[in-house]
């Protein structure tokens, strides 16, 4: 694990132990109780490649390297993303290596290897769902589509606005219809990860500002003309760009119109489970790296010649971390497995009504395990004192990872809002 660019805080035995072997060792140990075989070999051969890549590129996963050059390599082995089988979309064929309990493997083992990496992919996928909801065999919409899932290139989502924050609904940024069908799209977003080193966006406008009935959901090519893109820097993820864009009649041709006006926030709402869910199963990842990298540490740190787990605020600490991540991990675990057996079930169309049900799940585990990384990161970061806030250890890239999560994908207040009015209509339904 060598992270170390300035002065050496933590000593190199603990910092041997910290090998991303050992870390994918303690992992599995954990989960092998409750993963299915088919969930476990995966699982382990995406530790595999990344232990290899890790070694053959010499990663440090310093602040300066550039994570996004790894995203071809890690495209080509189908590591970008495993929510679906692509085969009849865009011809990449995964076989029967795909749903959402495997694409929470995938992330699990990626977010060990680099938690800013695994987070900055996890955008991409943000771009690929719609893409392959709605790409009608269009051919450019599959070579946009093939693009995204095999590395190419670089995806983001375009919903959040400066004046509009977590409020999807009521945008700024219009779309006006040319008299050949193409789209003039016009506005400011922000905050939007990926945007300034992406190839493709998918973006949200509206024919009536503040008027959610009247939008329409496009795709668009980052090197067209009105596309201007400035990077919004967040210091808690210095590896990750995020981007705040200007679109100034930015043309969109007929062919990228993934959702006419009128369509775009059906297309918006339809996407949250699997958005959610992903930023939920990317929030236990960071639990459990967390919860490794304490557990590694208190095991080897001496202090009043006893190693640290043995003093009751560190361990009792530590295991209550210990026992919710696995609780929470559980439940991610049984939602996902049940989502894919409906996806299989339904023949790749879940009916609205279990779609609409499965919307209030995802915005609890997405509620639940965003503000638990934030306890969780923290609280085995304190463990560890200063080697669990440096730079030498990778919970510093967790520590700040868990400090965004709440906020993105729709902040905690969001989330109790849709839960709120989930539980009021089932009340009605009585």
């Amino acid at each position: 694990m060598a992270k170390t660019k300035y002065a050496k805080a933590v000593n190199d035995e603990i910092m041997e132990k910290m090998s991303l072997k050992n870390r994918y060792a303690m992992l599995n140990m954990n989960l092998g109780t409750v993963l299915n075989k088919k969930e476990m070999a995966f699982l382990q051969k995406v530790e595999k490649f990344c232990m290899k890549y890790e070694k053959e590129k010499n990663i440090t996963h310093s602040m300066d390297e550039d994570m996004y050059e790894w995203c071809a390599d890690f495209g080509k082995e189908g590591y970008i993303t495993r929510a679906h089988n692509f085969k009849e979309s865009c011809g990449i064929d995964y076989g029967d290596e795909w749903g959402m309990s495997l694409d929470f493997m995938r992330y699990l083992a990626i977010d060990q290897f680099d938690t800013q990496y695994a987070m900055g992919a996890g955008a991409t996928v943000l771009a690929i769902n719609p893409i392959f909801e709605h790409h009608d065999n269009v051919p450019v919409r599959q070579d946009a589509l093939r693009d995204l899932v095999d590395g190419s290139g670089i995806g983001c989502i375009l919903i959040t606005e400066p004046e509009r924050g977590s409020d999807a609904v009521h945008q700024l940024t219009t779309c006006t219809e040319q008299d050949d069908g193409s789209f003039l799209l016009n506005g400011d977003k922000i905050f939007n990860t990926n945007a300034p080193k992406s190839k493709w966006a998918v973006a949200y406008a509206t024919a009536e500002k503040n008027n959610g009935n009247k939008m329409a959901q496009f795709l668009i090519n980052t090197s067209w003309d009105g596309w201007n893109c400035e990077r919004a820097y967040i210091p808690w993820v210095p590896k990750l760009w995020l981007g705040k864009e200007v679109l100034t009649n930015l043309r969109v041709p007929k062919e990228y119109v993934l959702g006419p006006v009128g369509k775009g926030r059906e297309h918006l709402f339809e996407g949250l489970v699997p958005e959610r869910i992903g930023i939920a199963y990317g929030a236990v990842s960071q639990c459990w790296g967390a919860v490794i990298h304490a557990g590694i540490y208190s095991n080897m740190r001496k202090q009043f010649d006893q190693v640290i787990l043995n003093f009751q605020g560190v361990g009792f600490t530590l295991m209550d971390l210990w026992a919710k991540t696995s609780n929470i991990t559980l439940g991610m675990l049984k939602f996902c497995e049940s989502y894919d057996e409906k996806y299989e079930k339904f023949g790749g169309k879940i009916p609205p009504m279990i779609e609409q049900a499965m919307v209030a799940s995802a915005s609890q585990f997405k509620y639940q395990a965003t503000s638990l990384t934030t306890e969780v990161c923290y609280e085995a970061a304190n463990l560890m004192g200063g080697a669990g806030l440096g730079d030498n250890l990778m919970s510093h890239d967790l520590l700040g990872v868990s400090r965004i999560q709440e906020i993105v994908g729709g902040s905690r207040q969001i989330q109790q809002y849709v839960l709120q009015m989930a539980f009021r209509k089932m009340f009605k339904m009585i």
